[in-house]
């Protein structure tokens, strides 16, 4: 399979991330392995989680998908089959946050534990950190690096300009740089990125690793009335996607989909590969069956004439 090389960083990948933010949510554990042995088995290889995942369930604390990976790698052997991408930075409680160098420097430990190996591919900052100095983030980052516990780092939830300011403290102190940004981004979800980062990323060669890439669902074409939004855990997510140019995107998505005999998210999912500049997109499974689909985007060529509907239809 088309791997693409992640940034500058020597990290390449299969241009489709699993999304950990289900294990220990929506999968639990035995799932979670299964999902993850079919994933690797299937030829593919990154997988994005962080330390704060699934906080948000009711009886957890935060690690549980760092966890549940870290067994499924002591379980499986097949640590050197993926490319590991976790976060920092969003509260863990008890005012374990932020991107100070102390923080960083326990946090990354606690992550390297729960997951069970002794370095990150990719590191991430889960949320800009305004309380310190971009360059001492940045040199703790560097540091973990020659010590080789991360091999590349990233960013998420940064503005244009905060992004922009911390590749000039890269470049002006020698230290390592943000490979990759991790925002939002799908048919639907355009504008933001498209006018705000797109030529920042491109002309910087950042990698681009999309969250939300099926628009909490609403791709997969599942939800199509206020009727269907109690699905899933999901559906209140969807609710404002459920506009004309919301309907006009579906239809769009239904007859490339028809044309290529398919699922609408894994068209929704090959519009994003096929976008310039982007290097794959995260999507999240809880079944092997709706994994097997969704990876599918991975091996459709969108043509010239297919791209250019969903790009129109998803036009702002």
């Amino acid at each position: 399979m088309e791997k693409r090389t992640l940034g500058r960083s020597d990290l390449s990948v299969v241009p489709f991330v699993f999304g950990g933010n289900v294990f220990g949510w929506t999968a639990d554990e035995k799932t979670s392995l299964q999902l993850l042995d079919a994933f690797v088995d299937h030829g593919f290889d990154f997988v994005d989680t962080a330390d704060v995942y699934s906080k948000w369930v009711p009886g957890n604390t935060g690690g549980e998908s760092e966890t549940i990976i870290g067994n499924w790698i002591k379980q499986s052997g097949k640590r050197d089959k993926i490319v590991l991408a976790t976060k920092v930075g969003k509260p863990m409680g008890n005012g374990k946050q932020g991107l100070s160098k102390a923080y960083i420097t326990k946090a990354v430990d606690d992550s390297l534990k729960r997951l069970q190996t002794d370095y990150i591919d990719l590191y991430q900052s889960h949320d800009d950190d305004q309380g310190i100095p971009l360059a001492e983030t940045l040199e703790v980052y560097t540091d973990l690096i020659k010590q080789g516990k991360v091999r590349a780092i990233g960013a998420s939830n940064y503005s244009a300009g905060r992004l922009r300011e911390a590749l000039q403290v890269s470049r002006d102190n020698g230290f390592a740089r943000y490979e990759s940004l991790q925002p939002e981004y799908n048919l639907y979800d355009r504008e933001d990125y498209e006018k705000q980062y797109e030529s920042l990323c491109r002309e910087n060669d950042l990698g681009v690793i999309t969250y939300y890439s099926l628009a909490s669902g609403f791709l997969t074409g599942k939800y199509r009335s206020e009727d269907d939004l109690n699905k899933s855990q999901r559906g209140g997510g969807v609710k404002k996607y459920l506009n004309s140019r919301g309907y006009k995107i579906l239809a769009a998505l239904d007859k490339v989909a028809g044309h290529y005999n398919t699922t609408p998210a894994a068209i929704a999912l090959a519009w994003v590969m096929a976008r310039p500049g982007i290097t794959a997109p995260i999507a999240s499974a809880t079944s092997v069956h709706q994994l097997k689909e969704l990876t599918k985007a991975a091996e459709i060529n969108l043509n010239t004439e297919s791209l250019e509907s969903l790009t129109t239809a998803s036009n702002y």
